[in-house]
Protein backbone atom coordinates (compact mmCIF):
# COMPACT_ATOMS: atom_id res chain seq x y z
CA UNK A 1 0.00 0.00 0.00
CA UNK A 2 2.63 2.46 0.93
CA UNK A 3 3.76 4.72 -1.78
CA UNK A 4 0.69 3.04 -3.17
CA UNK A 5 0.57 5.31 -6.06
CA UNK A 6 0.13 2.61 -8.56
CA UNK A 7 -2.65 1.06 -10.18
CA UNK A 8 -5.40 -1.48 -10.41
CA UNK A 9 -7.11 -3.14 -13.32
CA UNK A 10 -10.65 -4.31 -13.92
CA UNK A 11 -11.88 -6.08 -10.76
CA UNK A 12 -13.12 -9.14 -12.58
CA UNK A 13 -9.60 -9.74 -13.82
CA UNK A 14 -7.95 -9.59 -10.42
CA UNK A 15 -7.38 -13.18 -9.40
CA UNK A 16 -4.42 -12.80 -7.06
CA UNK A 17 -0.87 -13.70 -7.81
CA UNK A 18 -0.58 -15.47 -11.13
CA UNK A 19 1.75 -18.40 -10.71
CA UNK A 20 4.72 -18.51 -13.04
CA UNK A 21 4.11 -15.04 -14.41
CA UNK A 22 6.83 -13.90 -16.74
CA UNK A 23 7.25 -11.16 -19.28
CA UNK A 24 6.06 -11.33 -22.83
CA UNK A 25 2.34 -11.54 -22.27
CA UNK A 26 0.29 -14.22 -23.98
CA UNK A 27 -0.61 -14.12 -27.62
CA UNK A 28 -3.35 -16.32 -29.04
CA UNK A 29 -1.87 -15.81 -32.49
CA UNK A 30 0.77 -13.51 -33.90
CA UNK A 31 -1.71 -12.14 -36.39
CA UNK A 32 -5.48 -12.18 -36.46
CA UNK A 33 -7.66 -12.50 -39.55
CA UNK A 34 -7.34 -9.72 -42.10
CA UNK A 35 -4.03 -8.59 -40.62
CA UNK A 36 -5.53 -7.44 -37.30
CA UNK A 37 -3.35 -7.78 -34.20
CA UNK A 38 -3.42 -11.09 -32.37
CA UNK A 39 -4.83 -11.27 -28.85
CA UNK A 40 -2.47 -10.12 -26.13
CA UNK A 41 -2.68 -10.62 -22.36
CA UNK A 42 -0.71 -8.19 -20.22
CA UNK A 43 0.32 -9.18 -16.70
CA UNK A 44 0.25 -6.08 -14.49
CA UNK A 45 1.64 -6.12 -10.95
CA UNK A 46 0.99 -3.27 -8.53
CA UNK A 47 0.07 -2.35 -4.97
CA UNK A 48 -2.72 0.21 -4.94
CA UNK A 49 -5.44 -1.21 -2.70
CA UNK A 50 -7.20 1.95 -1.49
CA UNK A 51 -9.37 4.68 -2.92
CA UNK A 52 -9.40 6.85 -4.94
CA UNK A 53 -6.81 5.13 -7.14
CA UNK A 54 -8.42 1.71 -6.82
CA UNK A 55 -11.47 2.85 -8.75
CA UNK A 56 -9.72 5.37 -11.00
CA UNK A 57 -7.10 2.96 -12.25
CA UNK A 58 -9.66 0.22 -12.74
CA UNK A 59 -11.49 2.61 -15.03
CA UNK A 60 -8.31 3.43 -16.97
CA UNK A 61 -7.69 -0.27 -17.57
CA UNK A 62 -11.25 -0.82 -18.79
CA UNK A 63 -10.95 2.16 -21.12
CA UNK A 64 -7.68 0.90 -22.55
CA UNK A 65 -9.13 -2.53 -23.19
CA UNK A 66 -12.16 -0.96 -24.85
CA UNK A 67 -9.87 1.02 -27.15
CA UNK A 68 -7.71 -2.04 -27.79
CA UNK A 69 -10.07 -5.05 -27.98
CA UNK A 70 -7.18 -7.41 -28.67
CA UNK A 71 -5.71 -6.64 -25.22
CA UNK A 72 -6.65 -8.23 -21.90
CA UNK A 73 -5.10 -6.85 -18.72
CA UNK A 74 -4.69 -9.18 -15.75
CA UNK A 75 -3.67 -7.56 -12.49
CA UNK A 76 -1.83 -8.96 -9.49
CA UNK A 77 -2.61 -6.63 -6.58
CA UNK A 78 -0.63 -6.94 -3.35
CA UNK A 79 0.11 -4.97 -0.20
CA UNK A 80 3.52 -3.33 -0.02
CA UNK A 81 5.60 -5.99 1.73
CA UNK A 82 3.97 -8.89 -0.11
CA UNK A 83 4.46 -7.06 -3.40
CA UNK A 84 8.15 -6.49 -2.77
CA UNK A 85 8.67 -10.11 -1.74
CA UNK A 86 6.85 -11.56 -4.77
CA UNK A 87 8.55 -9.18 -7.20
CA UNK A 88 11.94 -10.08 -5.74
CA UNK A 89 11.16 -13.79 -6.13
CA UNK A 90 10.07 -13.50 -9.75
CA UNK A 91 12.96 -11.23 -10.76
CA UNK A 92 15.49 -13.52 -9.07
CA UNK A 93 14.16 -16.29 -11.30
CA UNK A 94 15.07 -14.18 -14.32
CA UNK A 95 11.56 -13.03 -15.19
CA UNK A 96 9.52 -9.86 -14.82
CA UNK A 97 5.84 -8.98 -15.26
CA UNK A 98 4.89 -7.18 -18.46
CA UNK A 99 4.09 -4.02 -16.47
CA UNK A 100 5.03 -3.51 -12.84
CA UNK A 101 5.05 -0.84 -10.18
CA UNK A 102 8.45 0.54 -9.29
CA UNK A 103 9.87 3.19 -6.99
CA UNK A 104 12.98 3.49 -9.14
CA UNK A 105 16.40 3.95 -7.57
CA UNK A 106 18.80 1.15 -6.71
CA UNK A 107 16.19 -1.61 -6.87
CA UNK A 108 15.19 -0.72 -10.43
CA UNK A 109 18.85 -0.36 -11.37
CA UNK A 110 19.57 -3.92 -10.25
CA UNK A 111 16.63 -5.16 -12.31
CA UNK A 112 17.97 -3.24 -15.30
CA UNK A 113 21.45 -4.72 -14.84
CA UNK A 114 19.85 -8.17 -14.75
CA UNK A 115 18.33 -7.51 -18.17
CA UNK A 116 14.74 -7.61 -16.92
CA UNK A 117 13.55 -4.08 -17.73
CA UNK A 118 12.87 -2.59 -21.14
CA UNK A 119 14.70 0.58 -22.15
CA UNK A 120 11.79 2.88 -23.01
CA UNK A 121 13.89 5.81 -24.23
CA UNK A 122 12.89 5.59 -27.87
CA UNK A 123 9.27 4.59 -27.23
CA UNK A 124 8.57 7.47 -24.83
CA UNK A 125 10.79 10.17 -26.34
CA UNK A 126 7.72 12.02 -27.59
CA UNK A 127 6.20 12.35 -24.10
CA UNK A 128 9.29 12.85 -21.90
CA UNK A 129 9.15 16.66 -22.22
CA UNK A 130 5.69 16.55 -20.57
CA UNK A 131 7.11 15.31 -17.22
CA UNK A 132 8.82 17.32 -14.51
CA UNK A 133 12.52 16.44 -14.19
CA UNK A 134 12.15 15.58 -10.49
CA UNK A 135 9.40 13.06 -11.22
CA UNK A 136 11.44 11.35 -13.93
CA UNK A 137 14.76 11.25 -12.12
CA UNK A 138 14.27 7.96 -10.23
CA UNK A 139 13.64 6.06 -13.48
CA UNK A 140 16.53 7.37 -15.57
CA UNK A 141 20.04 5.90 -15.63
CA UNK A 142 22.96 6.81 -17.87
CA UNK A 143 20.75 9.00 -20.01
CA UNK A 144 18.17 6.26 -20.61
CA UNK A 145 14.57 6.02 -19.37
CA UNK A 146 13.28 2.76 -17.86
CA UNK A 147 9.91 3.85 -16.45
CA UNK A 148 7.36 6.64 -16.37
CA UNK A 149 6.25 8.23 -13.09
CA UNK A 150 2.70 8.18 -11.78
CA UNK A 151 3.34 10.09 -8.55
CA UNK A 152 5.93 12.04 -6.62
CA UNK A 153 5.82 13.35 -3.10
CA UNK A 154 7.51 13.53 0.25
CA UNK A 155 7.18 12.10 3.73
CA UNK A 156 6.13 14.35 6.59
CA UNK A 157 3.99 14.40 9.70
CA UNK A 158 0.21 14.24 9.37
CA UNK A 159 -1.44 15.40 12.58
CA UNK A 160 -4.80 15.72 14.30
CA UNK A 161 -5.42 19.41 15.01
CA UNK A 162 -7.94 18.67 17.78
CA UNK A 163 -5.49 16.44 19.62
CA UNK A 164 -2.80 19.11 19.40
CA UNK A 165 -5.22 21.70 20.75
CA UNK A 166 -6.28 19.44 23.62
CA UNK A 167 -2.61 18.92 24.56
CA UNK A 168 -1.96 22.67 24.53
CA UNK A 169 0.21 22.59 21.40
CA UNK A 170 -0.41 25.86 19.56
CA UNK A 171 1.67 25.15 16.45
CA UNK A 172 3.53 22.21 14.90
CA UNK A 173 7.10 21.73 16.14
CA UNK A 174 9.90 23.14 13.99
CA UNK A 175 12.73 21.42 15.87
CA UNK A 176 13.32 17.85 17.01
CA UNK A 177 13.59 18.84 20.67
CA UNK A 178 10.23 20.63 20.40
CA UNK A 179 8.80 17.52 18.73
CA UNK A 180 9.89 15.32 21.65
CA UNK A 181 8.38 17.86 24.08
CA UNK A 182 5.10 17.72 22.17
CA UNK A 183 5.11 13.92 22.37
CA UNK A 184 5.35 14.27 26.14
CA UNK A 185 2.51 16.82 26.19
CA UNK A 186 0.27 14.53 24.16
CA UNK A 187 0.92 11.61 26.50
CA UNK A 188 0.17 13.81 29.50
CA UNK A 189 -3.16 14.71 27.89
CA UNK A 190 -4.04 11.02 27.53
CA UNK A 191 -3.52 10.99 23.78
CA UNK A 192 -1.46 8.41 21.89
CA UNK A 193 1.17 10.57 20.18
CA UNK A 194 2.10 8.45 17.15
CA UNK A 195 0.59 5.66 15.06
CA UNK A 196 3.13 3.20 13.66
CA UNK A 197 2.91 0.01 11.61
CA UNK A 198 5.68 -1.82 13.43
CA UNK A 199 4.97 -5.13 11.74
CA UNK A 200 5.71 -3.81 8.26
CA UNK A 201 9.02 -2.15 9.23
CA UNK A 202 9.27 0.31 6.32
CA UNK A 203 7.31 3.08 8.13
CA UNK A 204 9.83 2.96 10.97
CA UNK A 205 12.79 3.47 8.68
CA UNK A 206 11.43 6.93 7.84
CA UNK A 207 12.46 8.15 11.30
CA UNK A 208 16.06 6.96 11.07
CA UNK A 209 16.41 8.16 7.48
CA UNK A 210 15.08 11.65 8.18
CA UNK A 211 17.18 12.00 11.33
CA UNK A 212 20.25 10.93 9.35
CA UNK A 213 19.40 13.57 6.76
CA UNK A 214 18.94 16.28 9.38
CA UNK A 215 22.02 15.34 11.47
CA UNK A 216 24.53 14.08 8.88
CA UNK A 217 23.16 15.83 5.82
CA UNK A 218 22.15 14.63 2.38
CA UNK A 219 25.73 14.39 1.14
CA UNK A 220 26.57 11.94 3.93
CA UNK A 221 23.75 9.61 2.86
CA UNK A 222 24.91 9.77 -0.74
CA UNK A 223 28.51 9.14 0.38
CA UNK A 224 27.39 6.12 2.38
CA UNK A 225 25.96 4.67 -0.82
CA UNK A 226 29.51 4.81 -2.20
CA UNK A 227 31.76 3.96 0.73
CA UNK A 228 29.23 1.59 2.39
CA UNK A 229 30.01 3.00 5.84
CA UNK A 230 27.10 3.78 8.18
CA UNK A 231 29.17 3.64 11.36
CA UNK A 232 30.16 7.30 11.34
CA UNK A 233 29.13 9.29 14.43
CA UNK A 234 26.29 11.17 12.73
CA UNK A 235 24.56 7.92 11.71
CA UNK A 236 24.91 6.58 15.23
CA UNK A 237 23.49 9.89 16.49
CA UNK A 238 20.46 9.41 14.22
CA UNK A 239 19.89 6.05 15.88
CA UNK A 240 20.27 7.60 19.32
CA UNK A 241 17.49 10.07 18.53
CA UNK A 242 15.22 7.27 17.27
CA UNK A 243 15.89 5.53 20.58
CA UNK A 244 15.14 8.75 22.48
CA UNK A 245 11.75 8.83 20.77
CA UNK A 246 11.04 5.14 21.32
CA UNK A 247 11.98 5.46 25.00
CA UNK A 248 9.03 7.86 25.38
CA UNK A 249 6.72 4.97 24.37
CA UNK A 250 4.84 7.20 21.92
CA UNK A 251 3.20 4.51 19.77
CA UNK A 252 -0.22 2.89 20.00
CA UNK A 253 -0.70 -0.32 21.96
CA UNK A 254 0.22 -3.35 19.90
CA UNK A 255 2.14 -1.29 17.32
CA UNK A 256 4.78 -4.01 16.87
CA UNK A 257 2.13 -6.27 15.38
CA UNK A 258 0.28 -3.56 13.44
CA UNK A 259 0.11 -3.36 9.65
CA UNK A 260 -0.19 -0.14 7.68
CA UNK A 261 -3.47 -0.25 5.75
CA UNK A 262 -5.31 -2.92 7.76
CA UNK A 263 -8.49 -2.08 9.75
CA UNK A 264 -6.47 -2.02 12.99
CA UNK A 265 -3.26 -0.66 11.46
CA UNK A 266 -1.41 2.63 11.36
CA UNK A 267 -3.60 4.47 8.85
CA UNK A 268 -6.82 3.39 10.56
CA UNK A 269 -5.47 4.35 13.99
CA UNK A 270 -4.76 7.82 12.63
CA UNK A 271 -7.91 8.11 10.53
CA UNK A 272 -10.14 7.07 13.43
CA UNK A 273 -8.67 9.72 15.72
CA UNK A 274 -6.86 7.27 18.00
CA UNK A 275 -3.42 8.87 17.56
CA UNK A 276 -2.17 12.41 17.11
CA UNK A 277 0.42 11.91 14.35
CA UNK A 278 1.86 9.61 11.75
CA UNK A 279 5.01 10.04 9.66
CA UNK A 280 3.90 9.11 6.18
CA UNK A 281 3.89 10.09 2.53
CA UNK A 282 1.48 12.10 0.42
CA UNK A 283 -0.96 9.20 0.12
CA UNK A 284 -1.73 9.29 3.87
CA UNK A 285 -5.05 11.20 3.76
CA UNK A 286 -6.53 8.83 1.18
CA UNK A 287 -5.38 5.76 3.09
CA UNK A 288 -6.68 7.15 6.38
CA UNK A 289 -10.10 7.49 4.78
CA UNK A 290 -9.93 4.07 3.17
CA UNK A 291 -8.75 2.19 6.27
CA UNK A 292 -10.60 4.37 8.81
CA UNK A 293 -13.00 7.29 8.86
CA UNK A 294 -10.58 10.07 7.95
CA UNK A 295 -10.13 13.36 9.80
CA UNK A 296 -11.42 15.86 7.26
CA UNK A 297 -10.67 19.44 8.27
CA UNK A 298 -8.99 18.26 11.49
CA UNK A 299 -6.06 16.85 9.50
CA UNK A 300 -2.93 18.96 9.20
CA UNK A 301 0.60 18.50 7.86
CA UNK A 302 4.07 19.68 8.83
CA UNK A 303 7.56 18.83 7.54
CA UNK A 304 10.01 16.72 9.51
CA UNK A 305 11.60 19.06 12.06
CA UNK A 306 15.14 20.41 12.00
CA UNK A 307 17.69 18.94 14.40
CA UNK A 308 19.59 21.57 16.33
CA UNK A 309 23.23 21.58 15.31
CA UNK A 310 22.63 19.19 12.43
CA UNK A 311 24.31 19.55 9.04
CA UNK A 312 21.13 18.99 7.06
CA UNK A 313 18.59 21.57 5.93
CA UNK A 314 14.92 21.47 6.89
CA UNK A 315 14.35 22.18 3.20
CA UNK A 316 15.74 18.76 2.27
CA UNK A 317 12.96 16.29 1.57
CA UNK A 318 12.74 12.53 1.89
CA UNK A 319 10.31 10.51 -0.15
CA UNK A 320 9.68 9.32 -3.64
CA UNK A 321 6.85 8.49 -5.90
CA UNK A 322 5.73 5.60 -7.97
CA UNK A 323 6.13 4.65 -11.57
CA UNK A 324 5.54 1.94 -14.11
CA UNK A 325 8.26 -0.15 -15.69
CA UNK A 326 7.96 -2.68 -18.51
CA UNK A 327 9.50 -6.13 -18.66
CA UNK A 328 12.12 -6.71 -21.34
CA UNK A 329 10.05 -9.29 -23.21
CA UNK A 330 6.70 -7.50 -22.90
CA UNK A 331 4.74 -6.80 -26.09
CA UNK A 332 4.50 -3.25 -27.42
CA UNK A 333 0.99 -2.92 -25.97
CA UNK A 334 2.56 -2.80 -22.50
CA UNK A 335 4.39 0.40 -23.42
CA UNK A 336 1.21 1.78 -24.97
CA UNK A 337 -0.64 1.19 -21.71
CA UNK A 338 2.04 2.91 -19.62
CA UNK A 339 1.85 5.94 -21.92
CA UNK A 340 -1.96 5.88 -21.72
CA UNK A 341 -1.87 5.89 -17.92
CA UNK A 342 0.30 9.00 -17.90
CA UNK A 343 -1.52 11.08 -20.50
CA UNK A 344 -2.53 14.47 -19.10
CA UNK A 345 -6.28 13.88 -19.44
CA UNK A 346 -6.07 10.58 -17.58
CA UNK A 347 -3.47 11.38 -14.96
CA UNK A 348 -4.95 14.77 -14.00
CA UNK A 349 -8.14 13.01 -12.87
CA UNK A 350 -6.12 11.13 -10.28
CA UNK A 351 -4.49 14.39 -9.15
CA UNK A 352 -7.90 16.08 -8.82
CA UNK A 353 -9.16 13.17 -6.71
CA UNK A 354 -6.23 13.51 -4.32
CA UNK A 355 -4.73 10.14 -5.18
CA UNK A 356 -1.43 11.39 -6.55
CA UNK A 357 0.56 14.59 -6.92
CA UNK A 358 1.56 16.18 -10.24
CA UNK A 359 4.23 14.53 -12.37
CA UNK A 360 3.29 16.37 -15.56
CA UNK A 361 4.04 20.02 -16.22
CA UNK A 362 0.89 22.11 -15.80
CA UNK A 363 -0.92 19.69 -13.48
CA UNK A 364 -0.39 21.86 -10.39
CA UNK A 365 -3.80 23.51 -10.65
CA UNK A 366 -5.47 20.09 -10.36
CA UNK A 367 -4.39 19.76 -6.70
CA UNK A 368 -7.52 20.62 -4.71
CA UNK A 369 -6.76 19.39 -1.18
CA UNK A 370 -5.21 22.08 1.06
CA UNK A 371 -2.77 19.68 2.74
CA UNK A 372 -1.66 18.21 -0.55
CA UNK A 373 -1.16 21.73 -1.88
CA UNK A 374 1.21 22.27 1.06
CA UNK A 375 3.09 19.09 0.14
CA UNK A 376 3.26 20.19 -3.49
CA UNK A 377 4.59 23.60 -2.43
CA UNK A 378 7.25 22.02 -0.23
CA UNK A 379 8.26 19.81 -3.14
CA UNK A 380 8.62 22.84 -5.37
CA UNK A 381 10.84 24.53 -2.75
CA UNK A 382 13.03 21.57 -1.74
CA UNK A 383 16.74 22.25 -1.34
CA UNK A 384 17.56 18.55 -1.78
CA UNK A 385 15.78 15.24 -2.25
CA UNK A 386 16.49 11.74 -0.94
CA UNK A 387 14.71 8.65 -2.24
CA UNK A 388 13.45 6.13 0.35
CA UNK A 389 16.51 4.28 1.62
CA UNK A 390 14.93 0.87 1.00
CA UNK A 391 14.70 1.86 -2.66
CA UNK A 392 17.72 4.13 -3.09
CA UNK A 393 20.12 1.42 -1.90
CA UNK A 394 20.43 -2.15 -3.25
CA UNK A 395 17.58 -4.39 -2.01
CA UNK A 396 19.62 -6.23 0.61
CA UNK A 397 20.87 -2.98 2.11
CA UNK A 398 17.42 -1.40 2.09
CA UNK A 399 15.93 -4.44 3.79
CA UNK A 400 18.64 -4.33 6.44
CA UNK A 401 17.85 -0.67 7.11
CA UNK A 402 14.20 -1.59 7.65
CA UNK A 403 15.01 -4.61 9.81
CA UNK A 404 17.61 -2.87 11.96
CA UNK A 405 15.53 0.22 12.60
CA UNK A 406 12.57 -1.99 13.55
CA UNK A 407 14.81 -3.73 16.08
CA UNK A 408 16.00 -0.38 17.39
CA UNK A 409 12.42 0.81 17.87
CA UNK A 410 11.52 -2.51 19.46
CA UNK A 411 14.40 -2.20 21.91
CA UNK A 412 16.41 -5.22 20.80
CA UNK A 413 19.26 -3.38 19.02
CA UNK A 414 21.41 -0.41 20.03
CA UNK A 415 22.08 2.57 17.73
CA UNK A 416 25.66 1.32 17.32
CA UNK A 417 24.50 -2.17 16.37
CA UNK A 418 22.09 -0.73 13.80
CA UNK A 419 24.89 1.21 12.10
CA UNK A 420 27.20 -1.81 12.19
CA UNK A 421 24.60 -4.23 10.79
CA UNK A 422 23.73 -1.96 7.88
CA UNK A 423 27.41 -1.41 7.13
CA UNK A 424 28.17 -5.15 7.09
CA UNK A 425 25.42 -5.82 4.56
CA UNK A 426 26.39 -2.80 2.46
CA UNK A 427 30.02 -3.93 2.28
CA UNK A 428 28.96 -7.48 1.38
CA UNK A 429 27.14 -6.01 -1.63
CA UNK A 430 30.28 -4.31 -2.97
Amino acid sequence: MRRSVVLIAAPMLITGLLAGCGGGGESASPQGEGGSPGKVTLEWWHLSTSEPLKTLWAQRAKEFMAKNPNVTIKATVLENDAYKAKLTTITQSGKAPDIFATWGGGVLQQQIEAGLVKDLSGDVADVLPNFTPAALSAYQFDGKTYGLPTDIGLVGFWYNKKHFEKAGISEPPATWSAFLEDVTKLKAAGITPIALAGKEKWPGHYYWAYLAMRIAGLDALKQAATDHDFTKPDFVAAGQQVKALADLQPFQKGFLGAGYGTPDGQAATMGNGKAAMELMGQWAPATQESAGKGLGDDLGFFPFPAVEGGKGSIGDAFGGGGGLAVGTDAPKEAVDFVKYMTEMENHAKAVEAGGVLPVLKGEESAVKDANLKQVATLLAETTGYQLYLDQAYPPAVGQQVNDSVAELIGGTKTPEEVSQDITEVAKSEE
